[in-house]
């Protein structure tokens, strides 16, 4: 395990059962935990002491990476990598072990959400399913102009809509979660379009009276896990 993460990792929430792996990504500021009063995992109780799923909750750096005005937008974009990687290779790892499953279930809500769905992209030979809750997926603004192409390449809307093989995305269980007063909406229906294009199935779900909050989303997550 990288060094400069191992502490994150080494506290990082886990509820554990057989079955299902599923790594949930939390929001910046507003870590999914259910002791600080986010009470998202809660819901899915019913999943989890059933033994139907396995839910881990490795912690977020996206201040040191994406929010992190203080290094070059190239470098945001290198640390975030370089936490992708400790997920892919540590975290992966540990819940495939633990539960014998060859793929793990991403999910997350708002930035969560984007990591999600940029882990699950990019890497679908890892992953099983993608549950997304009121997420953005441009990403421009955290770079101040910046391109390359590893931003390019974490960027959903971007290296989607030049998706030229989407028969990998076939055994994928795609899930994106907004509502009518999600300020991410559009973003939603935006990636939406884009899979449609390319013939990618997914749920594009649009909630009746349902917005960017936890408790939107303490509402969602346990149906989501039905559908898995």
């Amino acid at each position: 395990m990288d060094a400069a993460f191992e502490p994150r990792f080494r506290d990082a929430g886990l509820w554990r059962r057989r079955r299902s792996p599923i790594s949930a990504f939390s929001d910046l500021f507003r870590p999914l935990r259910p002791e600080q009063g986010f009470r998202v995992i809660d819901a899915a109780a019913p999943y989890i002491n059933a033994g139907r799923v396995t839910i881990y909750c490795p912690d977020s750096i996206d201040e040191e990476s994406w929010y992190n005005k203080s290094i070059h937008p190239a470098d945001r974009v290198k640390t975030h990598m370089a936490y992708e990687n400790v997920i892919l290779h540590d975290v992966f790892d540990f819940a495939r072990r633990e539960t014998s499953r060859p793929r793990v279930a991403v999910a997350g809500a708002s930035f969560g959400g984007w990591q999600a769905v940029n882990l699950g992209f990019r890497h679908p030979d890892a992953v099983s399913h993608v549950i997304s809750m009121s997420a953005a997926f441009e990403m421009t603004s955290f770079v101040d102009g910046y391109y390359d192409e590893n931003f390019y390449y974490n960027n959903p809307p971007d290296y989607m809509a030049h998706c030229t093989d989407p028969w990998k995305y076939n055994h994928m269980s795609i899930i994106l979660g907004t509502g009518e007063w999600d300020h991410c909406r559009g973003d939603n229906f935006r990636l939406s379009g884009i899979l449609d294009s390319k013939g990618i199935k997914h749920f594009l779900d649009d909630r009746k009276w349902s917005g960017h909050e936890w408790s939107d989303w303490k509402n969602s997550f346990p149906y989501y896990l039905s559908l898995l």
